[in-house]
């Protein structure tokens, strides 16, 4: 029996328009910033047309690479709310794969801009088993004081009563064809901007190192700390960190080369840390394992992998001759793909955008 667990950044799936940009030039969209707008309603006006003519292929192009990834169950990040993902899943998806995915799952977290994490799930499988969900629970209203997580090094951002999820951790209870299974959603801290000559990965890893020891805390309750090496879980999501990165030196002009760099200090170190856990994409050529391209411009770009499905040992042993699969055709034009890497773009993909969403989806197929 066969499941195919996916996940997926869908990149601000929205029901609201943002005018902060009117005052706040940072927040700003580039072409906006070619008009001169001399009021606040003009500017109202040109934003929302804006906003609505760019989202249609934008999600066409987001349907797309989930069809493509054809999961079973799909963990989903920056969702508004469960409106949008119904119309989302309703005006987009259904229109390309039918009415594959009943069943949605979204719970408000902790996120200032409101996206959250979310679930879509199938009936049952492909196999034709059958897909149960037995509980869900949302750990957002977890602080740093109640796991014993308030650190010196997160006292400059943060308060010991403050929420540790900047999202959420979603746990969902499940049967597939009787088996259990676990799932942790995640969108970790993002790698916002430094401060104090630190850059902004190494100023936030703190935060993120505080959700990866909750994850593990919540886990290990679960379970019984010890003894989760033949359970069933997967940790899910997109964590905003990586432990190796894909250095792109060059421009479009004289082309690209590609090096690869492993051991990065990282967040992650909690889950693979003794074996809790395995980030299965290390089955794959380490220049093939980038889910994201990072660029400011040729002198800091890189391909690095912040989309994971991380299994418990059982699962990992369980499909030890398996991989996770990327779906990457939804990129921007003006990524760098790796020699033997390229794909076909779908139709309309721009330069920078319209694009399927800045990461890409994620799925492995599992014997449970």
């Amino acid at each position: 029996m066969a499941l195919r667990l996916g996940t997926f950044n869908i990149e601000n799936l929205m029901t609201r328009f943002d005018f902060t940009g009117y005052r706040n030039q940072l927040r700003q969209d580039r072409v906006m910033q070619l008009f001169d707008v001399r009021n606040e309603q003009d500017y109202q006006r040109l934003e929302a047309a804006r906003i609505v003519s760019s989202t249609d292929d934008t999600r066409q192009l987001s349907a797309l690479a989930i069809a493509d990834a054809a999961a079973d169950i799909l963990c989903l990040q920056e969702i508004d709310n469960m409106e949008a993902l119904k119309a989302f899943e309703y005006g987009y998806l259904f229109r390309m794969v039918g009415a594959g995915y009943r069943h949605k799952y979204l719970v408000e977290g902790n996120d200032s801009r409101g996206i959250d994490v979310g679930v879509m799930m199938r009936d049952e499988t492909r196999d034709g088993e059958k897909i149960e969900i037995v509980d869900i629970k949302s750990h957002a209203a977890l602080t740093y004081r109640d796991l014993d997580l308030f650190t010196p090094a997160l006292s400059t951002t943060n308060k010991p009563d403050d929420k540790i999820f900047k999202r959420d951790c979603l746990e969902l209870d499940l049967k597939i064809g009787g088996r259990p299974l676990t799932l942790y959603v995640l969108h970790l801290k993002s790698m916002t901007n430094g401060r104090d000559g630190i850059d902004g990965r190494s100023f936030t890893m703190p935060v993120r190192e505080a959700e990866t020891k909750a994850v593990r805390h919540i886990i290990e309750a679960r379970f019984g700390k010890g003894q989760t090496a033949d359970k069933n879980f997967a940790i899910c999501g997109d964590l905003n960190d990586y432990q190796e990165r894909v250095d792109v030196i060059g421009d479009r002009r004289d082309g690209y080369s590609f090096v690869h760099r492993d051991g990065l200090p990282s967040a992650l170190d909690v889950f693979s840390a003794d074996g809790f856990a395995e980030n299965v994409m290390r089955r794959r050529d380490p220049l093939d394992r980038w889910t994201l391209y990072h660029s400011r411009g040729p002198e800091e770009q890189h391909l690095c992998q912040l989309d994971y499905v991380w299994l418990s040992p059982a699962l990992a042993r369980r499909n030890a001759g398996r991989a996770p699969e990327i779906v990457r055709n939804g990129q921007p034009f003006r990524t760098p793909f790796p020699p033997g890497q390229a794909v076909e773009s779908y139709p309309r993909i721009g330069w920078d955008r319209p694009k399927a969403s800045d990461h890409c989806p994620v799925v492995m197929t599992l014997e449970l």
